[in-house]
């Protein structure tokens, strides 16, 4: 591979925005991996519905941290940390430049800004939580945790189950508010300063119709199928893997709560929802990746590295 300023590349962007197509034909030229940035593609059980790399791409370029969880696995940006620390040892040692590319900003403002000590919350406390939620409404979770913790109360959105029992969990572990260990950052594995960082950021009417086009080309492809084979394994719906976009409409489709085209309708409007948070967060938490035009991208990323 040619001599390279950069030690890796890091493509973000929204859904449906082309982040995989590119980062692809920017492994095959300069000879580099592919390693998954998103929190949905690590799933074994979604290669569809996640849009994860086909089986034929992944002959054509290295593909590192792709379908490696099972669903069962409640795997966090902590595990994805440390993954990604494992294969950075491995492809510096075989000389091979890392491209991450995916749409969890979570993902790389970690990598690149460090992750907080939080400290591990023992299983007993875990499992406590997950039964609590499952015999109450988000809103009243949402309601406890103002109580116990107010700072991160006000913090989350009283819709967002996941980061509301996190911090729930997190306080009746330590007594301590998760905002006090998220004040506390581990040294990022990756140096910002070292990294070539986009943003891919289509014109929203394009993007829209990308999506819309992307679902329906998901459930020609298999997509029900896979959200069946995920209903028949009984897993907690608190399971990430569980709430991953289009899977609960679709599970309520196969429960016969809803037809298959109001729940097609519904993936679309949440996936533009989406797609819209991911503009909001890459704009406040990560100032150094640079916006381009899908159009633009791989212009913008000529001269990064020589042609091998």
């Amino acid at each position: 591979m040619a001599e390279n300023r950069f030690s890796a590349f890091l493509i973000a962007g929204p859904t449906a925005s082309g982040k995989s197509h590119l980062a692809l034909r920017l492994a095959k030229r300069w000879g580099a991996a592919v390693v998954n940035a998103d929190s949905m593609q690590v799933y074994r059980d979604l290669r569809v519905l996640t849009s994860r790399p086909t089986a034929a791409d992944e002959t054509r370029a290295p593909h590192m941290l792709f379908g490696h969880v099972d669903g069962a696995v409640n795997y966090s940006v902590g595990c994805y940390v440390e993954d990604v620390g494992r294969v950075l040892l491995r492809l510096r040692a075989e000389g091979r430049l890392p491209i991450f590319v995916g749409g969890t900003g979570l993902y790389f403002k970690a990598l690149t800004q460090g992750l907080s000590e939080i400290p591990r919350v023992p299983e007993s406390i875990r499992a406590e939580w997950r039964a609590r939620a499952e015999r109450t409404s988000v809103a009243a979770l949402h309601a406890e945790l103002a109580a116990r913790d107010p700072i991160m109360a006000v913090r989350l959105r009283p819709s967002d189950p996941q980061r509301i029992l996190r911090a729930l969990e997190v306080h009746a572990a330590t007594g301590e508010s998760l905002a006090f260990f998220q004040g506390a950052k581990r040294k990022p594995l990756l140096d910002i300063s070292a990294c070539r960082a986009i943003f891919l950021a289509p014109e929203r009417d394009t993007l829209r119709v990308a999506i819309d086009r992307r679902f329906d080309t998901m459930l020609q492809s298999g997509a029900l199928d896979e959200v069946a084979s995920l209903k028949r394994r009984g897993l907690d719906p608190a399971l990430p893997v569980m709430r991953a976009l289009g899977v609960p409409p679709l599970l309520r489709h196969l429960k016969s709560e809803t037809d298959l085209d109001a729940a097609a309708d519904l993936v679309k409007r949440e996936s533009r929802a989406y797609a819209k948070r991911q503009f909001t967060f890459a704009r406040h938490q990560l100032p150094q990746f640079s916006w381009v035009t899908p159009d633009a991208a791989e212009v913008a990323l000529q001269g990064s590295l020589p042609d091998t």
